[in-house]
Formats: C-alpha cells, structure tokens, sequence
C-alpha cells in the first residue's frame, strides 16, 4: 500500500514538471496565489451617490476584490436611500440590474432594522460597539484556493466582525472589458445581534 501511495506521489510530481498539469500556470491565469489572499481597502468617507462611488479609483472594475468592497459601500445606504443604493448595485453588476428577486431579497435580510449586517463588515465594527466602523472606513476582502475553480467567475468572501466565518460573494467577469462584476451577494445571513439589542446582556 504505502509503495502504491509513493508511485502516485512521484507520478502527479512528474506530470507537474513535464507540464502534463501546470498548477501554477493554472492559478496564474485565475489570478489568484495557491493559499488565495486578502486585500483591504480604505475608504476616507461612504458614497452617497452613484456619481461619488464611480467617482472612487476602485470603481474601475477591473480588480475584482475592490468591486466586492465597493458592494458593501452600495448596501450601506439601502437604510437611508434605497434608490441610490439600487443605482449603486446596478452599476456594479453590470450587463445586468438588480432583479426585483434580488431587491426583496436585500430587504428581508434587513427587516426590523437589521442594518448592522452590512456595517460588520467594516473593520472595528464588532456587537460590543454596536457595530460602529472605525475611520477611515476599511473592508476586508478574501480568496481561498477554490475561489477561481471556472475560468471568469469568482467566488471571494468577506469579513463580518459579528461571524465565525466569512461571507462568500460571486463575481464574474465580462472578457470584452477585462472588467469584474457583481452577481450574487450571499454575505447578508444574520451574525450576532448588536450589545444593545441582545437581551441576554
């Protein structure tokens, strides 16, 4: 058993160095280092507007751990300005609008004023502090070595100070531009609810 454990060893090894099967050519063409990473992003102040976060330089779109930044700027307004942030997420995702699926569904994840889902993922915001950001604003943005297993999709994750684990989000990527965008946010689920509203406290 263990000379047939060896022989396999010693073969997938050959056949990575003949380049049968070259992981690194692999996971350079998805961008991403075997172990994925993590960018942070600062942002000095939150958009209010489209105008201002196409106005921010990680409004390119070509770096695909900004766009998955610049989401959590866009749901930070749905409290106070659906319709800017509606505007906001329709930019980021591109060839394609929010659905009204999409939009009931970021509502529901902040009924009874559930909020302080979207503000966990700044850096600092934790339940103790009632989910309050530090300044200037920093988001947390990660790749794992599954992140990039199809050829222009993504699959990164964000960090919520009020969760075990991060939060993944699927991008993809539109080859006539280069650029990356938005097609599905799946980091809204609850986490643990803000020290003043926990009544076990």
């Amino acid at each position: 058993m263990e000379k047939k454990i060896l022989d396999f060893i010693t073969g997938l090894g050959r056949n990575l160095s003949g380049g049968k099967l070259n992981l690194g050519s692999i996971l350079s063409k998805a961008g991403v280092a075997a172990g994925g990473k993590t960018q942070t992003y600062t942002f000095q102040s939150i958009p209010r507007t489209l105008a201002e976060l196409q106005a921010l330089p990680e409004a390119a779109m070509t770096d695909l751990y900004a766009v998955a930044a610049l989401s959590v700027l866009a749901l930070t307004r749905f409290e106070e300005n659906r319709a800017e942030s509606i505007a906001m997420l329709n930019f980021l995702k591109g060839p394609d609008d929010c659905s009204p699926t999409e939009i009931q569904q970021i509502s529901d994840r902040f009924m009874d004023g559930k909020f302080y889902k979207v503000r966990s993922f700044f850096e600092g915001a934790t339940p103790d502090n009632n989910y309050t950001p530090s300044r200037p604003y920093r988001i947390s943005v990660s790749s794992n070595p599954y992140s990039f297993e199809n050829e222009g999709w993504a699959t990164l994750y964000m960090h919520s100070g009020g969760a075990d684990n991060p939060r993944p989000v699927r991008l993809r990527k539109k080859p006539s531009t280069g650029q990356w965008f938005v097609v599905e946010i799946q980091y809204l689920g609850d986490i643990r609810v803000p020290a003043a509203e926990d009544k076990w406290r």
